[in-house]
């Protein structure tokens, strides 16, 4: 481990890892490093230009050192240029951290990863990716995963030290307040089409297992309705064609948004908040959901039931029909909408802060660059 420094906190340097980095653990990440710049940890963020762009990590003190996506040999070594002399790196997600057990080859440098999310592909691909998650739990010192079910998965795959990991919502309130807003509601909805007719909104990429077919057909049921909601996706991603051209084909009271800046904005505003798949372990809709009082549904899948609770009407995966039942429930109870917004608010009250996240992550840190006593 490094000397302290002048003001007797650690010198510590860390190297932190993306790989795209998608919105979650990038934002995870600036929040990392933010709290461990704050404590005198020094912060290196190995990432593609354009995460540094959208997240800031600069901004926040951190050096970032831009690291193409692709596992190329040249982005791989230019992550192990960027590695000599660290005390630890920390990488955020599977093909990060296969990076940076390649990077770090032939090195005594710990590696500690997270796991957000499952990665998700099929076929021949599919075995690639388990193959790649037996390498890299198997080689790092510790490995964090964000739901039990991916800490169990890192045990299976051979990971000799495998725990639960504290992920605050990053800029998160504790106090279940919804977040100020420039725009009354009844102006975003007027803007949207949804005026005296309930809103619906989904945020993600538009991916295949995102659930968003299982939304359009949900959204078939809707139409029936005396007065049908109008569903609203903000997010961008390979499906889009293909689910547009499912929305006019059949007529659906659906609007994909694309990219918003004004999502959690738009969130705020809705009446019922949509999780139709399970591509995120730790979900920052259902997380943003709770925090500003906007009843949620979604699907019984990955870890949407440790994160959320009671606090959420929760349906079998794969379920159009119970999907599309659950919503008119909920549209239909104004007591149930208004109980889930007060079960949402004590969820929240028990999730970790961003100052309990840093010191969890801060003393994995600790444990591995702490000098061990001689026996």
């Amino acid at each position: 481990m490094s000397s302290p420094s002048p003001n007797g906190q650690s010198s510590l340097r860390t190297v932190q890892v993306l790989g795209g980095g998608n919105a979650g653990s990038s934002a995870h990440v600036r929040s990392l490093a933010a709290g461990l710049l704050a404590r005198g940890v020094r912060v290196t963020v190995c990432a593609p230009v354009e995460a540094d762009h959208a997240h800031g990590f600069t901004g926040v003190g951190a050096e970032h050192v831009h690291v193409p996506r692709s596992s190329d040999p040249g982005s791989v070594a230019a992550l192990r240029a960027a590695c000599t002399g660290a005390d630890l790196v920390h990488a955020h997600g599977l093909h990060a951290s296969f990076r940076a057990v390649l990077a770090l080859s032939g090195r005594s440098t710990p590696l500690v990863v997270t796991w957000h999310n499952r990665a998700h592909a099929e076929g021949a691909r599919a075995h690639l990716l388990r193959l790649l998650e037996r390498r890299v739990a198997r080689t790092a010192a510790v490995v964090l995963g964000t739901t039990s079910d991916l800490v169990d998965r890192a045990r299976r795959t051979g990971a000799r030290d495998a725990r639960l990991a504290a992920v605050a919502l990053p800029g998160s309130r504790r106090d279940g307040d919804p977040q100020d807003t420039e725009r009354p509601a009844s102006k975003l909805k007027a803007e949207l089409g949804a005026v005296g007719r309930p809103l619906l909104m989904a945020v993600g990429s538009l991916d295949r297992h995102r659930g968003y077919g299982l939304l359009l057909d949900a959204a078939r049921a809707w139409r029936r309705l005396d007065c049908a909601p109008l569903v609203v996706i903000a997010g961008e991603g390979p499906q889009r064609a293909e689910l547009q051209r499912r929305i006019e084909d059949e007529e659906l009271p659906v609007r994909l948004l694309g990219r918003r800046e004004d999502a959690s904005e738009l969130l705020a505003a809705a009446d019922l908040a949509l999780l139709p798949g399970g591509g995120e372990s730790r979900s920052v809709l259902a997380q943003e959901a709770l925090h500003a009082r906007v009843p949620l549904v979604a699907a019984l899948a990955g870890g949407v039931r440790e994160l959320v609770g009671d606090a959420a009407e929760l349906v079998p995966a794969g379920d159009a029909d119970a999907f599309a039942a659950a919503v008119v429930r909920l549209l239909d109870d104004p007591e149930r909408c208004e109980r889930l917004r007060d079960l949402g608010t004590r969820q929240t009250a028990t999730w970790p802060t961003e100052d309990e996240t840093v010191a969890q992550v801060l003393s994995v840190y600790d444990e591995l660059t702490q000098p061990r006593p001689m026996i």
